[in-house]
């Protein structure tokens, strides 16, 4: 099994709660989080990468590009987001977040079309695009650059990080 994001394991709020991993996939970090003592609800359109994943956690089968969103009225201590970008959902995203909790998003930005996929603008940030969606957050750490290919396997990548925190209410 893939190793978790290494921006989620250095940005993990100490204090465990509810979480959220939005599109999950087959479960990368949603196990890692689980075995780290959070409650976590992943959220995947592929019923067949996600079916394991019910043994450890709340799975929900739903299409949120082209179906309803569907955790309405929930919220969340921390959400999860790597590797995904669906701006119309953003601020849905945000309102997931309970006051308090915390926002780890990762994602590939500008640039990376010049090597690889995705390729489309739809799915790649802007310079500092994250940073604009959390203003008021308190930032803990920001991140928008070329990462080199890693020996553990990843490619090389443009991607864009933020971990914030939403204020109180």
């Amino acid at each position: 099994m893939t190793a978790p994001s290494r921006w989620l394991q250095d940005h993990l709020p100490p204090e465990r709660g509810s979480c959220l991993d939005l599109a999950c996939g087959s479960g990368r970090n949603l196990r890692w989080l689980a075995a780290q003592g959070w409650r976590v609800t992943g959220v995947d359109r592929d019923a067949e990468a996600i079916g394991p994943l019910r043994a450890v956690a709340e799975v929900i089968e739903a299409d949120i590009e082209a179906g309803p969103w569907p955790l309405t009225d929930r919220t969340f201590d921390l959400v999860l987001v790597c590797n995904y970008l669906w701006r119309p959902l953003l601020d849905t995203v945000l309102a997931s977040v309970a006051p308090g909790g915390s926002l780890i998003y990762e994602t590939f930005a500008n640039g990376q079309q010049c090597i690889g996929r995705p390729s489309r603008p739809d799915f790649l940030l802007q310079r500092a695009e994250l940073l604009s969606h959390v203003r008021g957050w308190e930032l803990i750490a920001f991140e928008d650059l070329f990462e080199p290919a890693s020996p553990g396997g990843v490619n090389a990548r443009f991607v864009q990080r933020v971990a914030a925190r939403r204020p109180q209410l």
